[in-house]
C-alpha cells in the first residue's frame, strides 16, 4: 500500500472516531437517565412542562435547545441540620438550640415551582418554630421535655414545609448550649443554692440532735425521778423491818446522830447483812422517825 492509501485509511479511521464521539455526545445530549430515587422536571424557557419519573433512559430531543433544562429531583430521604439559633426561654436566659431535621421529597414540582428556594425557606421556619415553642419553656424544661418538644416541633415545621412538598419525618433537638456569660451566672446561682441547701440541712441536723438530746434527756430524768421515788420506799421498807427489833432500831438511832453531831468522822453501820442489806452511805442518808424509841438497857 502507498502512501497515499495509507493517508486514506488513517483519515477514515480519524473520521469515524469524531462521528462516533459526535454521535454519542448527540444521544446523550438527547437522553435523560433516571434512576428509582429520582424524578426529572422538564422546563422550556423556565416553564414546567413535563415530568419523568419511570426509571431507565428517556430520549428526550428537545433537549438539545439550549432553552429545554432538565432537572433531577430526589426522593430519598434527606437531612438538614441547623445549628445554634439563638432561643430565649420563659424566663429570659438565651439558648443556642442544634435542630436535627429529617425529610424526604413527597411533591417534586412543588418544591421547585412552589419556593424560589425551599432550603433557606426551611430553615427560616425551623428557626421561628424553635424560637416560638422553646421559648414558651425554661432552660431545665426544655432539658428534660427533649422528646416531647421535637414532636411538637416537627408537627409545626411539617404544616409550611407541606406547601412546598416536603414531608417532615422527624425533628429532634440535638444539642443545647448556653452562652458563656448566661453559663457563668447559672453555675453561679447553682452553687448558692446549693451552699444555701447545704445550710439549711445542717440547721435541720442540729436541730434535730438537739431535739433528740433533749427528749433523751427528758427520759434519763424520768427514769432516774422513777429510781429516786422507788429509793425511800425501799428505805422505808427496810426501816419497817429494823423496827421489828427495837434494839438494832435504837443503835442505829444513836449512830446516826453521832454521825450529825460530827459529820467529819466516819460511822460505820453494822448488822444489815442479807437481803435487806444497806450500803453506809445509804444508811447515813436515812431520816430519824419522829416517834420516840426507848433506849436499849
Amino acid at each position: 500500500m502507498n502512501t497515499q492509501g495509507w493517508l486514506q485509511l488513517i483519515g477514515g479511521v480519524v473520521l469515524g472516531a469524531g462521528l462516533v464521539s459526535v454521535a454519542s455526545r448527540l444521544f446523550k445530549a438527547m437522553t435523560v437517565s433516571i434512576d428509582d430515587r429520582q424524578v426529572a422536571l422538564v422546563t422550556v424557557f423556565g416553564r414546567f412542562t413535563e415530568k419523568l419519573s419511570r426509571p431507565g433512559l428517556h430520549v428526550l430531543p428537545m433537549k438539545l435547545f439550549p432553552w429545554v433544562e432538565v432537572t433531577h429531583v430526589s426522593k430519598a430521604r434527606d437531612y438538614r441540620s441547623y445549628k445554634g439559633i439563638h432561643v430565649n426561654d420563659s424566663r429570659g436566659t438565651t439558648m443556642l438550640v442544634d435542630l436535627w431535621v429529617e425529610l424526604h421529597i413527597v411533591d417534586s414540582v412543588k418544591s421547585q415551582f412552589a419556593v424560589t428556594n425551599w432550603d433557606e425557606a426551611l430553615e427560616s421556619v425551623v428557626a421561628h418554630a424553635a424560637i416560638s415553642i422553646l421559648g414558651k419553656s425554661d432552660f431545665q424544661q426544655v432539658l428534660q421535655d427533649r422528646q416531647e418538644l421535637g414532636e411538637r416541633l416537627r408537627a409545626d415545621i411539617a404544616r409550611e414545609a407541606e406547601r412546598w412538598g416536603l414531608v417532615i419525618d422527624s425533628a429532634f433537638i440535638q444539642q443545647i448550649e448556653l452562652l458563656p456569660e448566661v453559663a457563668q451566672q447559672l453555675s453561679t446561682a447553682i452553687a448558692a443554692r446549693l451552699e444555701r441547701a447545704t445550710a439549711e440541712i445542717e440547721a435541720t441536723g442540729r436541730l434535730e440532735v438537739a431535739q433528740l438530746e433533749a427528749d433523751t434527756s427528758k427520759e434519763v430524768a424520768t427514769l432516774v425521778a422513777q429510781a429516786r421515788a422507788q429509793y425511800p420506799l425501799e428505805v422505808g421498807a427496810a426501816l419497817g423491818e429494823v423496827k421489828k427489833t427495837p434494839p438494832v432500831l435504837a443503835a442505829y438511832l444513836e449512830l446516826y446522830e453521832l454521825s450529825q453531831l460530827r459529820p467529819q468522822r466516819t460511822v460505820a453501820f453494822r448488822g444489815f447483812e442479807g437481803a435487806q442489806a444497806l450500803r453506809s452511805a445509804e444508811a447515813a442518808m436515812l431520816q430519824a422517825p419522829d416517834e420516840p424509841v426507848p433506849p436499849v438497857r
